[in-house]
Parts: structure tokens; C-alpha cells; sequence
């Protein structure tokens, strides 16, 4: 299976597309590095105008932490679609250039076939997420430097100590990643059922906004399947960056507010995951492929 998942990385990297997502990443994040870095003044005033005239925070407010979870805010909502393009590539394309049944002639298994095509497609989106931290993460420190993260919460305030930061992040991406990978996973369960890979990046993105519509909603007749919804989880990345606080209202260093959630979320997102591909190796194994 190892020479097949290599022969898949070759596929994926060969295409021009795979390039025009990590430059897109690229340009995304340099623009908002551009846009904070000439009007971030104006920006950081903006955003403690409701808390002036509470308080005042010493240290540079507009520093390499705070840009990265300002990127990772509006970047994570559109990364799915980069991943789609090629996930949902993996077996649709094959059968739409008429090689998939000549890739079944190979001394392999169909499942093993098939895990080194979903193994690709996971290998390419943990590359596009590293790119994103490096941009996102390591260039914003360097360009803006590090301070205390300062964030705004729907209604509390939340300063993390600048020590107290970077492990949150690496949790964070770790989190980011599983995510991600179960829109890997959804793209090349659907890329089964079609012979043209439009379809399947399509049908991706129509899911994943239908379900985010729907965990979105507070309506009674859904708040009964949201919990087993994988987009109802996949912005709790944010769990990371709140802390438990002492009696005194001051942070506990080192804590997480809700380790429970993000346990959670990470078994229904592992869940989903091992759904998705296990449907399709089972759905592969018993079709009759003619193209």
C-alpha cells in the first residue's frame, strides 16, 4: 500500500490545482497580515471601543497571536472547499479519465486501494493546514511579534499570557486538522457515487453548508440531531483558548475551560470520519466498476 499512497501523493501533486490552493492560502493570509499591518491602529481602536472606557490593556494588543486567531477565524470557513477539490477528486477522477478499473487489475485489495487514496487526500490536507500555520502563525509573530492574546468573547473578555499561548495553538491545529480531514473524508465518501468530480466538490460543499445552516438554527425540531452533526463541531478549535479561573476571577495557567467538549467533539469528528470511509470501502468492494 505504501508504493500505492505514493503513487496517489504523485496524482495530487502533479496537478496544478493543488498548487492554486496553497497559493490562495498564501494570498489570503498575506492580505490580512497587510491589511492589520497598515491599518491596525485603526482596527484595534475599533475593536476596545465598547471596553475604552472600562479598562485599558499595557502590551501590544495587535501582535502574532491575535492575527493568527483572526486568520484562523476567516480562513477555516473556506478551507473546506481547497480540501474538496481534491478529495472529492480521488475516485471520481479516476473513473471520469477511465483508469479506475485499470488501477483494479494491480496485485492489491480493494480496500488497501482505496485507504491509499483517502490516505493521500488526508497527507495533502494536513500539508495545507501546516502552510496555514507557518503563514498564519509563525510569519504573524514574526512580523507583528507576541504579547498577551487578547480576544473578545459574546460576553466576557478573555487575556491569555503570552506563555500561556502556544500550546494552545499547536491543540488548536490538532483540533483544526481533524476537521478537516472529516471534509476529506466526505468528499471521497461522495466521489464514489459519480464520474465526474464537479458533482462530488458540489454535492461537498452543499452538505457541509446545509448541516452548518442547521447547527446553526435554534429550532426545536433540530436541536435533537445538531449534537450528531460534524459541522456543529468544527469551530471548537476556539475551546482551546478558554481557561478555568480561580476564585479570585485570575486564569489558572495551563487550564482548559471545557476539556470535555473538545474530547467530545473529537470522537464524533473521528466518528464521522471512520463512517465515511468505511461506507465507501464497503460500497467499493461490492460494485461492478465498468469505466
Amino acid at each position: 500500500m505504501w508504493t500505492h499512497l505514493q503513487i496517489e501523493l504523485y496524482k495530487i501533486f502533479k496537478r496544478p490545482r493543488t498548487y492554486l490552493a496553497f497559493a490562495a492560502i498564501t494570498a489570503l493570509i498575506g492580505v490580512i497580515q497587510l491589511g492589520l499591518k497598515v491599518d491596525g491602529k485603526e482596527y484595534t481602536e475599533f475593536v476596545m471601543a465598547d471596553f475604552a472606557t472600562s479598562f485599558s490593556v499595557d502590551g501590544n494588543i495587535l501582535n502574532g497571536y491575535f492575527i493568527c486567531y483572526v486568520i484562523l477565524q476567516l480562513l477555516l470557513v473556506h478551507v473546506p472547499l481547497l480540501i474538496a477539490l481534491i478529495a472529492a477528486d480521488m475516485i471520481s477522477g479516476e473513473a471520469n479519465m477511465g483508469t479506475l478499473r485499470l488501477l483494479l487489475t494491480k496485485p492489491q485489495s480493494r480496500t488497501a486501494i482505496l485507504l491509499a487514496k483517502f490516505l493521500a487526500a488526508v497527507v495533502y490536507t494536513l500539508l495545507l493546514l501546516i502552510w496555514i500555520a507557518i503563514m498564519g502563525l509563525l510569519f504573524s509573530m514574526l512580523i507583528f511579534g507576541t504579547d498577551d492574546l487578547f480576544l473578545m468573547k459574546s460576553s466576557y473578555v478573555v487575556i491569555v499570557k503570552e506563555s500561556d499561548v502556544f500550546w494552545r495553538y499547536a491543540g488548536a491545529f490538532c483540533f483544526a486538522a481533524l476537521a478537516m480531514v472529516t471534509v476529506a473524508a466526505l468528499g471521497f465518501f461522495l466521489s464514489f457515487f459519480a464520474e465526474n468530480s464537479i458533482g462530488p466538490i458540489v454535492a461537498t460543499m452543499s452538505v457541509i453548508v446545509v448541516c452548518t445552516i442547521l447547527s446553526t438554527m435554534n429550532i426545536p425540531l433540530f436541536n435533537t440531531i445538531k449534537p450528531f452533526l460534524f459541522t456543529s463541531h468544527m469551530n471548537n478549535w476556539k475551546e482551546f483558548f478558554d481557561f478555568k479561573v480561580n476564585d479570585a476571577n485570575e486564569a489558572i495557567i495551563g487550564t482548559i475551560q471545557n476539556p470535555q467538549k473538545i474530547i467530545q467533539s473529537s470522537c464524533i469528528l473521528f466518528a464521522h470520519i471512520v463512517g465515511f470511509v468505511g461506507a465507501a470501502i464497503i460500497l467499493f468492494r461490492k460494485k461492478d466498476i465498468l469505466s
